[in-house]
């Protein structure tokens, strides 16, 4: 009876084993490959928050799923690992009930053994069984562990894995966004990111052969969208960008082209286009270029627009016509010029429409740059003729909100602030910085501090924001309420920006000295005297801080409290724009040519 039981038990055991054996196969073949942030879906959502990262109830449906698709992923591993036990358990019953069945018969009997005795049989199939047991559980525990390569519980899973999505939809910093109702905004999105790949494709398609198509290079997702980045707030999330480069020996350099007209704009960056703008007394032209080959792909000008003068205002030869920077969302994009013209076209160079906003009153000329926030784009208009901010409709042009201001002329640009995960629209003038709400032109907050010819813009972090002028003063202000945290007149910046990070303000005087302040006192923790002048401002991206000197050097610094000098170069050619970054790549705009700077 007892060996009965034994012999069942052994039996089921190894049905259960093979049976299992081969659900865990399948399951490799199911798995293999997959981790929770590589499925179509999270892939299609990830591209769609890339091109739509103004929608913050769509960023958090992402965020959602995405939890979801760990979730699932990491419990699909615990069900593998609790897999790998019990079929270690069944194989160790079955070895187990195995010997019990035959510890009586472990013992050839002593006779001679005809070559087909049943004994003797039986005894070879038996080991067979074992064999071919043992051969089937050492297999699936081999295809096992290939279908987990980060065998560890879920907490301890591939950090990097794990953040990759999040980190994307999470950077405020990073993004632009205005706080609309899901259900009015995703399928119009992802309509638009269609439409956008449509033109993407066509646009291609018109200037390459099919061989070119097959080999163009993987384009970065990582966005320049307007003056000084993102939010037009100096941080970039680009990785892989070169340290060292030579113009005349061409070492790093891609491609190098001639600018068509001039401009003091600084060029900005989405997917494989690079956008930026020239004028002249002849004409006024939006341009866009390939990012991987240096062709231009298209040039719209701003011609036949009602109300443009006949005759051009007359600006300063350091400012000229077209001196404010274009700005895209992937979809549009925007270009504003001294005339007070301002166009918008669609990827594929399709004038969308055009009008003008009245030419300013401005001695120099006009030079606040444009930003894109949701469906609108932001024109700061300070001038002596009538100073105020306008919300423009991407779609239309169609005037969605705006405000009068109290300042007298300046040439800084809007800036986006995300103050507690919220927007706040902040510009900077003579006599005050001023906090908005973007969604409709609300002022938020004032702080009346500063005065004379205010050129530079605002940056924040952390929920402060500073703005500097020369000859008037550096100041922190709390978001959230307009109160002033610090104050402080060491080295003022003319016309450079200043960028922040959480613990440190950095900023260029026109005479040479970049400083490091301590965000949260003020107190200044290290100054480099250069000997020469910034018009261009710094830009932050893997650490580091990258900015030009009006005579084309390039200088590099640690973005750390010990702020040290990394490398300074001579490119060869005057610089006075504010380059753009993508992944691997630099934009370079200077007097005379745009050029693309990469790791070769």
């Amino acid at each position: 009876m007892k060996r009965a039981i034994l012999r069942n038990i052994a039996i089921v055991s190894a049905i259960f084993i093979i049976t299992f054996s081969v659900m865990l196969i399948a399951n490799y073949f199911q798995v293999r490959g997959a981790t929770p942030l590589q499925t179509e879906v999270i892939e299609t959502l990830k591209e769609i928050n890339d091109q739509n990262a103004n929608n913050r109830v769509l960023q958090e449906q992402i965020r959602q799923l995405d939890l979801l698709a760990r979730r699932a992923y990491f419990v699909r591993m615990d069900h593998l690992m609790t897999g790998v036990y019990i079929l270690l358990g069944m194989a160790a019953v079955f070895i187990i009930c195995t010997r019990l069945y035959f510890a009586r018969e472990k013992d050839i009997p002593d006779k001679e053994i005809d070559p087909v005795d049943e004994w003797a049989i039986k005894t070879k199939a038996r080991k067979y069984v074992v064999w071919v047991a043992t051969g089937i559980a050492a297999v699936t525990l081999l295809f096992v562990l290939l279908s987990s390569p980060h065998m560890k519980p879920s907490g301890q899973a591939n950090n990097d894995e794990q953040t990759e999505l999040v980190a994307e939809v999470q950077e405020p910093e990073e993004t632009t966004g205005q706080i609309i109702p899901v259900e009015d905004t995703v399928e119009p999105e992802i309509q638009s990111e269609e439409e956008n790949t449509t033109l993407n494709e066509d646009t291609v398609k018109a200037t390459a052969t099919p061989v070119e198509e097959a080999i163009r290079p993987e384009v970065s997702k990582v966005t320049h969208n307007a003056f000084r980045g993102n939010n037009s707030n100096g941080i970039s999330s680009a990785k892989g960008l070169p340290v060292k480069w030579d113009l005349d020996n061409k070492t790093n350099i891609a491609w190098r082209q001639d600018i068509p007209r001039k401009g003091f704009n600084s060029p900005v960056i989405n997917g494989n286009r690079v956008f930026f703008s020239g004028a002249d007394e002849q004409a006024r032209e939006l341009y866009c270029y390939d990012l991987t080959t240096g062709e231009r792909l298209w040039t719209l000008a701003a011609a036949n627009i009602s109300g443009s003068p006949s005759q051009m205002p007359k600006t300063t030869e350091d400012t000229g016509l077209a001196a404010s920077t274009v700005a895209t969302n992937g979809n549009q994009v925007c270009a504003i010029f001294a005339t007070g013209d301002i166009i918008c076209a669609d990827m594929a160079g399709k004038q969308l429409w055009a009008k003008n906003l009245g030419v300013p009153d401005n001695h120099y000329g006009y030079a606040s740059s444009l930003l894109i926030f949701g469906n609108i784009v932001i024109v700061q208009y300070d001038n002596q003729n009538s100073p105020k901010v306008m919300a423009l409709d991407l779609a239309t042009g169609t005037e969605q909100w705006s405000k009068s201001r109290k300042e007298k002329v300046t040439w800084s640009s809007p800036v986006m602030a995300y103050i507690n995960n919220t927007p706040q629209l902040v510009l900077m003038g003579n006599p005050a910085i001023t906090g908005y709400d973007p969604n409709n032109g609300e002022e938020l907050w004032r702080v009346e501090c500063l005065s004379g010819e205010v050129g530079s813009s605002a940056c924040s972090s952390n929920g402060i924001v500073f703005g500097a002028s020369e000859y008037s003063r550096l100041i922190a202000i709390d978001g959230t309420d307009g109160s002033v945290l610090w104050e402080s007149s060491d080295f003022l910046p003319e016309v450079s920006s200043p960028v922040a990070t959480k613990d440190n303000l950095y900023l260029a005087t026109s005479y040479g000295v970049v400083a490091a302040f301590d965000t949260q006192t003020g107190e200044l923790r290290k100054e480099h005297e250069l000997n020469t002048e910034f018009y261009s401002s710094p830009v932050i991206a893997e650490g580091k801080i990258y900015l030009f000197s009006n005579d084309g050097k390039m200088h590099i610094f640690s973005a750390n409290n010990d702020f040290n000098l990394i490398n300074s170069f001579d490119t060869g050619e005057k610089t006075f724009a504010t380059p753009a970054f993508t992944d691997g790549k630099i934009i370079v705009r200077t007097e005379k040519s745009i050029y693309c700077v990469t790791n070769n």
